[in-house]
Parts: C-alpha cells; sequence; structure tokens
C-alpha cells in the first residue's frame, strides 16, 4: 500500500496515536467534461515522497500520518458516501483529522457527512472551488460534483466559498436562498486579495474543500474542468489559513486532481495536502 510522506516518516510517526489520516478515494462516477480523477489519490502520495518536512516553520508529519486503504467506490453512490462517512467518523471520534484524498468532488458529501456525525455539532466549509457545485442535480445526479454543495448545503451545512467563476442561474439563486457566504474569483484576484474575514456565525468548527481547479490552470492544468482566471497557489492557501484563525480545522480534502503525466501538478497538489496539515496544526 502506498503511504503519504513514506520517504519522510519515522516509524513512531506511522503509528495508532497519528494526527492524521489519510484516506485515499480513487472516485471517478460523475466527471462531466475531462477525466482521470480516479487516479489523483495515487499520484498525490507517490508525489509527496518529494515533499520536505518543515513546511510553515513546523512539521506537521511530527504529530503522525497514518495512511488508511483505499475507500471502495465500487455500487450505487449512496453506499459509496456511506462508506467514507464512516471512515472520516472513525477518524473524528478518536479524535484525528480525516484527510480524503479524491477522486471527484462529489465525495465531500461523504466526508463531511461522517464528521458531522462524529462531532454532533454544527460545521462549515471552507471551500476553494472554480465552480459553486449547488446545482439540485446534474446529468440526472443528485450525487454529482456539480451538486455536491447543494447537498451539504440542505444538511444544515454552512458554507463559505472562495475562487468560484463558473456558476449558473440555479446555483446563484442558491447562495441566496442558502446564506452562501462567497467571494469569487475575479473580485479577489484583481484585487489581490489574501484574506476574508468569515461571518462572525460562520461555525468555530471548520472543514476545508480544496478543489484544485479554484487555482488558475496557469498553475494547475491536470483537472477536470478549468476555468480561466483563478486563484493563485499563495493567494489559494492564504485564503483558507486566514479563514482557520480563531477556529478549528476538523478535516479537509483535496480533489479533482486528473493526472497528465507531469509530475510537477501531482506534486503541486501534494505540497497543498501538507501545507493543510500545517494549517490544522495551527
Amino acid at each position: 500500500m502506498s503511504i503519504f510522506l513514506d520517504s519522510e516518516l519515522s516509524s513512531s510517526e506511522r503509528g495508532s496515536d497519528a494526527r492524521f489520516r489519510v484516506i485515499p478515494m480513487p472516485l471517478e462516477r460523475t466527471v462531466s467534461y475531462g477525466s482521470g480523477t480516479a487516479k489523483g489519490p495515487e499520484a498525490i502520495i507517490e508525489a509527496s515522497n518529494e515533499l520536505e518536512r518543515l513546511c510553515q516553520g513546523i512539521e506537521p508529519c511530527a504529530q503522525g500520518i497514518v495512511t488508511e486503504p483505499a475507500v471502495d467506490c465500487t455500487g450505487d453512490m449512496p453506499d459509496v458516501m456511506e462508506r467514507l462517512a464512516a471512515r472520516t467518523e472513525a477518524a473524528v471520534k478518536a479524535g484525528k483529522v480525516p484527510v480524503t484524498l479524491g477522486g471527484e468532488h462529489s465525495l465531500s458529501y461523504g466526508a463531511v457527512m461522517g464528521v458531522a456525525r462524529a462531532l454532533g455539532n454544527p460545521i462549515g466549509i471552507v471551500q476553494i472551488d472554480a465552480h459553486a457545485d449547488l446545482r439540485v442535480a446534474y446529468q440526472g445526479n443528485r450525487h454529482s460534483h456539480a451538486s455536491v454543495m447543494h447537498l451539504l448545503a440542505e444538511e444544515g451545512v454552512k458554507l463559505a466559498q472562495f475562487g468560484v467563476r463558473a456558476l449558473c442561474t440555479q446555483e446563484a439563486e442558491s447562495r441566496t436562498k442558502n446564506g452562501v457566504f462567497y467571494k469569487d474569483a475575479e473580485e479577489l484576484v484583481t484585487a489581490n486579495i489574501h484574506a476574508v474575514d468569515l461571518p462572525e456565525d460562520f461555525p468555530e468548527l471548520v472543514y476545508v474543500s480544496f478543489d484544485v481547479d479554484g487555482l488558475d490552470p496557469s498553475q494547475m492544468p491536470a483537472t477536470g474542468t478549468p476555468v480561466p482566471g483563478g486563484l493563485g497557489y499563495y493567494q489559494a492557501l492564504h485564503l483558507v489559513e486566514h479563514a482557520l484563525k480563531g477556529r478549528t480545522c476538523v478535516g479537509f480534502d483535496v480533489v479533482e486532481l486528473a493526472p497528465d503525466g507531469n509530475a510537477a501538478w501531482d506534486f503541486t497538489a501534494a505540497q497543498i495536502v501538507y501545507r493543510l496539515m500545517a494549517a490544522a496544526t495551527a
């Protein structure tokens, strides 16, 4: 089995007390443009062996990282979501931080619902994405990558979206109906904004969902639905890190990497994962 940061971890950092539980989720069921997300988790894990231990002045891996077996993504989507939910629920109940590697964005429903079940308290999602993912359904599928945030909003989960630059009328209406907080890409990029305060009533417990297509295609072309005018690498990370100030990160996912043979993009995704571990540690 491949292990995240295998080249750097000591034996004690791989034990059952590890703070981070990496959950590979090679899900590719509802992609609507480019394909390849099923290969994303393995590519991220392989690239992670080239990471340095030090990140943002700390070594997140010193708190331990365990890589679990990949989630079985066969069968009906509700069953697939429940398999992942069981994993993230178990991690949180054990006092750990689940880190789900995708895989298409629809997986976030299962990941977040498991975290929510374990905590029993309100949680909010900080979402980096080119798309709002607020369609009621897409191509007849409620569990689509394009409707995952709609499903979560229906469950009462608060949303804060950064970097969106492609959405339909239905999604714009959903933002209003569900009280979604957002700062879209054009405003963020043209004004070079790196920090946005969340609303005061946004939950203290935060789950981060990082769709790599939130980045500009010049910095992340290896994704199924690249959209021009995206966030910069540091800009996206700074937005997440600022949002987490004074709050607790209870889990995160990095999704929609579609490896294209250029290791640079796999490494970028792996570095994002590790940087988010650092943010969850701070």
